[in-house]
Parts: C-alpha cells; sequence; structure tokens
C-alpha cells in the first residue's frame, strides 16, 4: 500500500506505524510552503492519504481532500501523534485492533 503524509516536519515514529499496517511506500510532504502543496497533484499511485491536521491550513486540507474524494482514495485525519494515527488508520481501514483509546 503506498500511503501520502501531509503535514509536520518529522514523521519517522508515524511511518513506523504505517509500515506495521501494510504500508510499503510512504511520500511526505511537509506542508511548509502552501503554495507548493497546493499546486502539487496527489501521485497516482497513492492508495491513502494521512493529513497531520495540527500543522495544516484549512485551504490545503480542503484541497487534499477534494482531490482524495474525487479519486475515491482514503483519507486519515489525525492530530501529529502515534496513537491518534493508529487509531484514526484503523477506524478508517476497519481493523479490528485491540485499543483501549480507540474506542472512546
Amino acid at each position: 500500500m503506498s500511503v501520502l503524509v501531509v503535514g509536520a516536519d518529522e514523521i519517522t515514529p508515524i511511518k513506523a506505524v504505517l509500515n506495521n499496517l501494510g504500508a510499503d511506500k510512504i511520500e511526505h510532504w511537509d506542508a511548509r510552503n502552501e503554495n507548493r502543496v497546493n499546486r502539487k497533484p496527489i501521485p497516482t499511485k497513492t492508495d491513502c492519504v494521512v493529513m497531520l491536521t495540527s500543522f495544516l491550513n484549512h485551504n490545503t486540507m480542503k484541497k487534499i481532500k477534494s482531490e482524495a474524494k474525487k479519486r475515491k482514495i482514503p483519507v486519515v485525519c489525525a492530530k501529529r501523534s502515534v496513537s491518534h494515527v493508529y487509531c484514526e488508520y484503523c477506524k478508517i481501514f476497519g481493523l479490528n485492533k485491540e485499543c483501549e483509546n480507540c474506542n472512546e
């Protein structure tokens, strides 16, 4: 599975979680320069988009969600927390992982 992660500067712990959940290719856009991100299309072979919402402005989130919806790509919106990314990913993909925090 190919995953695009948008937002944040350093995502090494998040990459590890995504790898454990089945992602073999992970591309990261830090979104520091919103104009550059807003003009880039989502890569063609992307199976999922993970948006780290703590680091994105509303226009960037709207643009990415809109493009993903047109292409029927699932979008995971999470804060930049490994546990939050894990829980939201499991919810979107229907993975029945035992997680106390996910069930709240």
